[in-house]
């Protein structure tokens, strides 16, 4: 138990340390840097202080290439645009920019949660299940990573100014890579999964990660900002109210007929 109170210390520390210049430069170039690199310091701890596997060390790649592929795109995605829209309203206030800080480094480790247990214990051999959930995490994190790509080139692109992204894999939801995301921490839970089940508690706890990663994409931080500033701004147009029609909210599938 120590270890799992260790590592979400730790990971509210990480937040913390991170936060202090963030709120006296007034900066959000810190937030998804530390996001994506609290995952990767989290799991690399509990490795290292446990007997090293072959199944754990993929694991722990999994979540290196994972995080650092988040924690770069993201930090070259805010030097561009210099600020997250996220934060104006809580930016210069400190009890609620320290609040969101905090509460990431808690769904860091809510979400990490099938890998420390994983990493805690006594790994079975790598089987179907496990490999399973391998393609399941690849696949995602494909989508993921070609989702931002494309709407990072469109938005780019001084031609595209004004108007909304529906090419791509955004011709078959308006957030794919919401969807990519799910799909990854869905895919580590199964790899986790034959360990886990050697405790209907661990199974249970485990479960916790990808249910509060869909929640939080779904119902809070993700989906519906996005979904009203899009409404907001775009709401007027036609061809705008058609596409969001036709067109899946997550999941990629193929529009629906006019």
């Amino acid at each position: 138990m120590s270890i799992f109170l260790t590592s979400l210390g730790l990971s509210i520390l990480i937040q913390i340390v991170m936060f202090i210049p963030a709120y006296f430069f007034k900066t959000d170039k810190l937030t998804d840097l530390s996001y994506g690199l609290t995952f990767i310091i989290l799991a690399f701890l509990v490795l290292v202080l446990n007997s090293i596997t072959i199944g754990k060390v993929i694991l722990f790649l999994m979540i290196l290439i994972w995080g650092l592929r988040l924690a770069l795109f993201l930090f070259k995605r805010i030097r561009k645009i210099k600020k997250d829209a996220r934060f104006d309203k809580i930016r210069g206030s400190f009890v609620k920019f320290s609040g969101f800080w905090l509460m990431q480094g808690v769904s860091v480790w809510l979400i990490l949660l099938p890998t420390l247990i994983y990493l805690n214990s006594e790994v079975k051999e790598i089987g179907l299940v496990s490999f399973i959930g391998f393609l399941i995490w690849m696949t995602g994190l494909l989508i993921e990573s070609t989702a931002d790509k494309q709407k990072f080139a469109f938005k780019n692109n001084l031609k595209n100014k004004g108007k909304w992204i529906e090419n791509g894999l955004w011709k078959y939801s308006r957030h794919p890579n919401y969807f990519g995301e799910m799909l990854c921490w869905i895919g580590i839970y199964i790899y986790c999964l034959p360990t886990l089940s050697a405790s209907l508690l661990n199974t249970l706890v485990g479960l916790v990660s990808p249910l509060y990663i869909i929640f939080i994409l779904r119902f809070v931080t993700g989906v519906p900002k996005l979904e009203k500033h899009a409404d907001t701004k775009y709401g007027r147009n036609k061809k705008y109210q058609e596409y969001k029609k036709r067109t899946s909210m997550i999941i990629l599938w193929p529009r629906r007929k006019k």
